[in-house]
C-alpha cells in the first residue's frame, strides 16, 4: 500500500512523517535498541537504583543508606564473543568471473571487513543494523552504518524484505548567535529521491538550508558528472540479528538485572552488618540517619530499655552458600538463554576435546546461524548497489553470482588438530589438510611457501667440481 498517496490519505507527507517518528519514539522496539546499547556499555539499570526510607509513610531518597550498584558486563561479553566468532576472520568472496570479482572487491574496499563487525555489534545490540550506500563528492562508492534508533523503515511487505521508504532523523547542535540549540534533522528516502526536513515547534517542515545549498538541490540520490541519478531502490540495507529483528538483550535482560540486584544487595549487607552489632541498653533511640551513621562508623546502636544499662552482642551471618548457588544458577541461565559460552576453567578443563568444544559452542553456533543467514541476504542486496555503481562508472558487470563465506573463528584443541592433519596424509588432498591446520592463515600463501622450500631443498649443498 502506498501510504503517501494523498488521493487516499488526506494527511500531508509532513504530517505522516511526524506520525511515524512519534510512534517509533514511543515504541518498545526503539526502547530495546537503546537498552541493548546501554547494557553493551555496561550501563545497566542497577546504576540508577535509589535507596529509600519512609517518613510519614511517604518514600524519600536515603543518601546515607549503603547503595552498592554492581553492573556486570554479560551483554558486552556475549556480543563480543558472537561477533568475533562469526565476523572477526576475513570473509571470502567467490565468483566464476575473476575480473568481475576483483572489481567488486575494489569497490567494497579493504575496510569493509571492519564495517561488517560494526554491523554485527549493532544488530546484536539493537535487533537490526542499517547500512547506507552513497557516492561521495569524488565519485567513490561508500557505505556508512547508521544508528538503528535513527531509522524508521516503511516496508512494502510483512516479511520486511522490501523497503517502500525510510525516514532517518537525528539531532545536531547549532548556534543561533551565541545561543546553542538542538535541531532535529529529518531525511525521507524513497527509491528515486531524498527529501530534507527539520522539526520546528513540533512540526515537520522543509529544511530550507538544504535546498539553498546547490550541492543538494537535485532530484535524485547522487550526482555523476553533474547529472542527477538514483539507485532505483531505497539506499539502506537491513542487516538483521534474526528473523524477528530482536536484540540479544531481549532474552536475558531480567536475568542480568536480578544478578546485578542480588550481588549488590549482598555487598550492601556485608558493608552494613560488619558481622557484629553492639546493643547499648539504657540509651535513647535515634532517628534512622543517626542509626545508620552510628552502625557504620561505631559498629553499635542505642536502644531504650527498662533494665539496667548494659551491652549485648548480636552476631549476624549471611548464608553465603545459598547466595553463591543463586549466583551460579543465574550465571548459567544467562549463558544458556543468551546462547553463549562460559569459558570458566572448571567448565572447560585443561585440555578439552574437540567433541566437548563443539558441544559447548553449539548454542553460539545456532545464534550465529540466524545472523549469518540474514547477513548473507543483506550482502545480496549490497551487491545490487555495487553492480549499479559499476554500471554508472562503466566498469565490468557480470551475471555470475558472488557468494560470501563467513569464516568462523572456531575454538579447537590445537594439538589434536595437528595430529588429525598428520593422520589424514594420503587420505585427502594436501590442500585440504593445509587449510585445516591450525597454524595456517592463508592457504595459497602456505602452499606457495612449501613449493619454494621444496625447490630450495633440491639444490646441492656444495658446488660440484
Amino acid at each position: 500500500m502506498l501510504i503517501f498517496d494523498n488521493s487516499v490519505n488526506m494527511l500531508t507527507k509532513e504530517e505522516i512523517i511526524k506520525i511515524f517518528i512519534d510512534e517509533f519514539n514511543a515504541s518498545k522496539e526503539r526502547k530495546m535498541m537503546l537498552d541493548g546499547e546501554r547494557y553493551y556499555r555496561v550501563e545497566n539499570d542497577i546504576l540508577n537504583r535509589k535507596m529509600i526510607r519512609y517518613e510519614d509513610e511517604k518514600p524519600v531518597i536515603d543518601e546515607t543508606k549503603t547503595n552498592n550498584r554492581l553492573a556486570h558486563g554479560f551483554m558486552h561479553l556475549l556480543v563480543d564473543d558472537k561477533v568475533n566468532y562469526l565476523l572477526s576472520k576475513p570473509y571470502t568472496l567467490t565468483c566464476d568471473d575473476e575480473k568481475y570479482l576483483e572489481a567488486v572487491k575494489q569497490t567494497l574496499g579493504k575496510r569493509f571487513q571492519k564495517k561488517l563487525t560494526q554491523l554485527g555489534t549493532e544488530a546484536s545490540n539493537k535487533g537490526i543494523a542499517w547500512l547506507h550506500v552513497y557516492i561521495d563528492g569524488s565519485g567513490q562508492f561508500k557505505t556508512m552504518k547508521i544508528p538503528s534508533e535513527q531509522c524508521v523503515p516503511i516496508w512494502k511487505d510483512n516479511d520486511h524484505e522490501e523497503l517502500q521508504a525510510l525516514i532517518r532523523y537525528y539531532d545536531i547542535e547549532v548556534y543561533e548567535g551565541k545561543e546553542k540549540k538542538i535541531v532535529t534533522k529529518i531525511e525521507y528516502w524513497t527509491s528515486e529521491t531524498v527529501d530534507y526536513y527539520v522539526m520546528e515547534n513540533g512540526e515537520v517542515i522543509l529544511d530550507s538550508e538544504m535546498y539553498l545549498d546547490g550541492e543538494n538541490n537535485y532530484d535524485g540520490h547522487f550526482k555523476v558528472n553533474d547529472e542527477p541519478g538514483s539507485w532505483e531502490r531505497v539506499p539502506f540495507i537491513p542487516f538483521k540479528n534474526n528473523d524477528y529483528e530482536l536484540p540479544d538483550l531481549q532474552f536475558i535482560k531480567t536475568l542480568i538485572d536480578n544478578y546485578d540486584l542480588t550481588r549488590s544487595d549482598i555487598a550492601n549487607e556485608l558493608e552494613d552488618i560488619k558481622n557484629v552489632i553492639y546493643v547499648l541498653k539504657g540509651y535513647g533511640g535515634q532517628d534512622p540517619s543517626e542509626f545508620m551513621r552510628d552502625l557504620s562508623y561505631y559498629r553499635m546502636i542505642k536502644v531504650d530499655a527498662d533494665e539496667k544499662a548494659g551491652v549485648d552482642k548480636i552476631e549476624t551471618t549471611i548464608n553465603i552458600e545459598a547466595a553463591k548457588e543463586h549466583y551460579e544458577t543465574l550465571k548459567k541461565d544467562i549463558y544458556d538463554f543468551g546462547q553463549g559460552v562460559d569459558k570458566s576453567q572448571d567448565k572447560l578443563g585443561n585440555n578439552p576435546s574437540g567433541i566437548a568444544l563443539r558441544f559447548m559452542y553449539s548454542g553460539l553456533d545456532l545464534k550465529c546461524n540466524a545472523m549469518e543467514d540474514n547477513f548473507k541476504w543483506a550482502f545480496e542486496q549490497l551487491i545490487y548497489f555495487v553492480n549499479k555503481y559499476l554500471e554508472i562508472t562503466k566498469q565490468p558487470v557480470s551475471d555470475k553470482e558472488i557468494k560470501i563465506v563467513f569464516n568462523r573463528d572456531i575454538a579447537i584443541n590445537e594439538s589434536q588438530a595437528i595430529i588429525d592433519c598428520q593422520n589424514s596424509k594420503g587420505i585427502i588432498s594436501d590442500k585440504t589438510i593445509i587449510a585445516n591446520h591450525p597454524w595456517v592463515e592463508d592457504v595459497d600463501n602456505e602452499i606457495e611457501q612449501i613449493e619454494k622450500e621444496s625447490k630450495t631443498n633440491e639444490l646441492p649443498m656444495f658446488d660440484e667440481e
